[in-house]
């Protein structure tokens, strides 16, 4: 992935920061602004928590990058990708995409209740099928 290309395509400029923010996030998946500014860190060590908010939130206003709000959890950050859900173990933490076209539930609350809906967030918590294994070891 050429992120350079990517966030110009979104008018942004490419900053050697925000490259780093794509990187981890092509990296990690999902990842959570802790979790971030802890390895944003490692290469720039004069970065503020704030500096990294603010290009979180610019890249977000494009619709480059996304938010998932988790329940019980500090929210994940993940590139914007085609529409899908995710699966969440309560046990492990892990946060897993699973595809699925959430466009069809858009397009049914416009037809059904004349809603303006541009957004789906579904996230589905459980038990991975490693915790379940673990669990039963135990």
């Amino acid at each position: 992935m050429n992120y350079q290309t990517l966030l110009q395509q979104h008018n942004l400029k490419a900053t050697a920061q925000r490259i780093a923010i794509m990187e981890r996030m092509d990296f990690y998946g999902h990842i959570s602004i802790d979790e971030l500014y802890k390895t944003i860190r490692e290469k720039f060590a004069s970065l503020s928590l704030a500096t990294l908010y603010k290009n979180v939130h610019a890249m977000m206003s494009v619709n480059l990058i996304r938010e998932v709000k988790l329940s019980g959890q500090k929210s994940k950050y993940e590139i914007d990708k085609e529409p899908h859900a995710h699966l969440m173990c309560k046990s492990c933490g892990e946060l897993k995409d699973i595809e699925f076209n959430t466009t069809l539930l858009i397009e049914k609350s416009i037809k059904i209740e004349k809603y303006q809906a541009d957004e789906v967030s579904i996230v589905i918590s459980g038990i991975c099928l490693k915790c379940q294994t673990t669990d039963v070891l135990l």
